[in-house]
């Protein structure tokens, strides 16, 4: 049985009118919950990401001053986020749920952080809505842990990845792979090692066509491990989106990336990304599908032990 973090009971409190949905992670739990997907047995609440953590991926100055409240008003415009002590609480347990989702996809075959996909976080400042790099971090705790050795990162929230790109820019050992609006922000874009970068109005077809091609690329990379991005911000319905994806679209994204992934007898852990539907109830729906999509493959108890390229002495 997969398992499932979550850190909706560390909700960021925001000021009245603001565009991020934090009441999606709570939604998302709920609906799970609720529709049988998940029971209560396999939804955790993540540790906080300590400092040892966070400091894999993130440099010491920048989480000094995120912890003690030391960022510029420059700094804060750039996070769209007030600081406050919740927000540092928020951020660690959200990292920390990534942690948690690798380690656990090892053991399992898959695994969900209910949050997360904080992609815009850089190593040493914060940016849009992003804090610390919860998939970065995640990656490079498992490599110091010498539990994988070679990682790929499939991003399909509609803005590109640009500070995992930024991050693994020089590491062999990390294969970045961002599907995204060409058009969206980030509006000065980083380069990952496998960019698809998407016009306006993307439908279902054009992008399903362009993600199975790059997951055929981004697998030569003959990863231990899949990190996925599921943003639900490439629907139709989607404030910030501008492709035009449907619900059935976006179902068939997931199921391209997991059924990839389960061929190869890859675990997989997934983040749930950005998604700012008109209407909060779609965005919700969108996750919920993809983590009924992983459930509905990796629910039970696999048919053979997943692959352990550090126990089999493989190199590579």
């Amino acid at each position: 049985m997969i398992r499932a973090f979550s850190s909706d009971l560390f909700e960021l409190p925001l000021p009245q009118g603001h565009r991020f949905p934090m009441a999606k992670y709570r939604l998302l739990r709920d609906r799970l919950l609720a529709d049988g997907v998940l029971d209560r047995t396999q939804v955790e609440d993540p540790p906080a990401a300590s400092d040892s953590d966070l400091l894999q991926v993130h440099e010491a100055a920048y989480v000094s001053a995120v912890t003690s409240g030391r960022l510029s008003r420059q700094e804060v415009r750039a996070l769209g986020f007030p600081w406050s002590p919740r927000l540092v609480e928020r951020s660690r347990r959200s990292v920390g749920a990534s942690i948690e989702a690798a380690r656990s996809a090892l053991r399992l075959g898959a695994s969900v952080n209910l949050a997360g996909g904080t992609h815009h976080a850089f190593a040493d400042r914060a940016s849009g809505y992003c804090v610390f790099n919860d998939v970065a971090v995640a990656l490079r705790v498992l490599q110091c842990e010498q539990k994988v050795r070679r990682a790929l990162v499939v991003d399909c929230d509609v803005h590109q990845g640009d500070g995992t790109a930024a991050i693994f820019e020089d590491e062999p050992s990390v294969f970045t792979l961002s599907l995204h609006g060409r058009k969206n922000f980030p509006f000065r874009k980083q380069t990952s090692d496998l960019d698809i970068a998407l016009e306006d109005g993307t439908g279902d077809d054009t992008y399903l066509e362009a993600l199975t091609g790059a997951l055929d690329q981004g697998l030569r990379h003959d990863p231990d491990i899949v990190a996925y991005v599921a943003g639900a911000d490439p629907h139709e319905g989607d404030r910030l989106g501008r492709l035009a994806l449907t619900k059935t679209g976006l179902r068939q994204r997931d199921t391209l990336v997991f059924e990839a992934a389960r061929a190869r007898g890859l675990p997989v852990f997934v983040v749930m990304a950005g998604g700012y539907g008109r209407e909060v109830e779609d965005t919700v729906d969108i996750h919920a599908t993809t983590v009924t999509e992983l459930v509905r493959r990796w629910g039970g108890p696999l048919s053979a032990p997943l692959h352990d390229p550090i126990a089999a002495g493989a190199t590579r």
